[in-house]
């Protein structure tokens, strides 16, 4: 026995909608987009315009943000400061002093430790010290033979004097460096001993003087 099949006696929107042609526009689409614009507060012309934009953003362009951050780094800086060290490069030299024989007396009566004087001599003598590209002959005068007393450390001089010096005086970069420029140093040094001394006997002569 056969399956008898409806007959449609009228017609049926929902079957209708179903049979409409692709260039036909489906109803309740316009008011779906409507309602998509509403919910996210963004008109759709505004939307494309963004994207719009966004795509003829050149390519390799920075975002303004980003150069303020690179900018504000002291380390990128174009103001940065620069190290007074990198405009006058320096050289360590290990240099050794000592006090002369005549001031060897005074170091033994004065009484603070001779060794401490020769140090505190050798710092002021060097604190505002610059090193001259004219060479200075060794002083002749006698040295103490107590090594005790003897200051050992090391000094940092500007570079470039002591490029004229090698290039004038050592080629062949074969003389210590201390022989360039103990000359100019030591003098210094005994000055400043000779000066320590006379404070000192000036102080023990007046005890009670603040």
């Amino acid at each position: 026995m056969r399956k008898k099949i409806p007959t449609i006696t009228r017609p049926d929107p929902a079957y209708a909608a179903t049979l409409q042609q692709g260039d036909r526009e489906v109803p309740g689409k316009e008011d779906e987009a409507q309602v998509t614009a509403t919910t996210t507060g963004t008109p759709a012309t505004d939307v494309d315009a963004d994207r719009h934009e966004s795509d003829c953003v050149p390519e390799g362009a920075v975002a303004p943000h980003q150069v303020t951050a690179e900018s504000s780094d002291p380390h990128t800086s174009l103001r940065a400061p620069v190290s007074a060290r990198a405009l006058n490069p320096t050289r360590k030299i290990d240099i050794r002093v000592n006090a002369l024989e005549r001031q060897e007396a005074a170091l033994q009566t004065c009484g603070v430790e001779p060794a401490h004087v020769v140090r505190a001599a050798l710092r002021r003598a060097v604190k505002d010290w610059q090193l001259s590209p004219v060479f200075a002959p060794v002083a002749e005068e006698r040295r103490t033979r107590n090594t005790r007393w003897q200051a050992r450390t090391s000094l940092a001089v500007d570079a470039t004097s002591l490029g004229t010096l090698l290039r004038d005086h050592d080629p062949l970069d074969v003389l210590s460096k201390w022989a360039l420029i103990r000359g100019q140093v030591e003098p210094r040094i005994w000055g400043e001993i000779d000066k320590i001394l006379e404070e000192i006997a000036v102080r023990a002569a007046s005890p009670h003087e603040p």
